[in-house]
């Protein structure tokens, strides 16, 4: 799995997400539990995650809906 998306805003992750599968690219968000377990201040960030196969559609996706991609992909 790779990283296309980082980020601390629940709003960006489940409107990326939407995207994504919109294009038929499975996505799985991580580190779910950890945010749960921080009480909700935002300081832990969740990460979008994709298939090696899908990542270069998957930050094209990103770039034309104006949403950050990570480099850590």
């Amino acid at each position: 799995m790779k990283e296309v998306l980082r980020s601390t805003d629940p709003t960006i992750l489940a409107f990326a997400t939407a995207l994504l599968r919109g294009e038929g690219i499975d996505c799985f968000e991580m580190d779910v539990n950890m945010s749960v377990l921080e009480g909700g201040i935002g300081i832990f960030a969740r990460r979008l995650l994709v298939h090696p196969d899908d990542l270069a559609e998957a930050q094209v996706v990103m770039r034309d809906n104006d949403l950050p991609v990570s480099d850590r992909g």
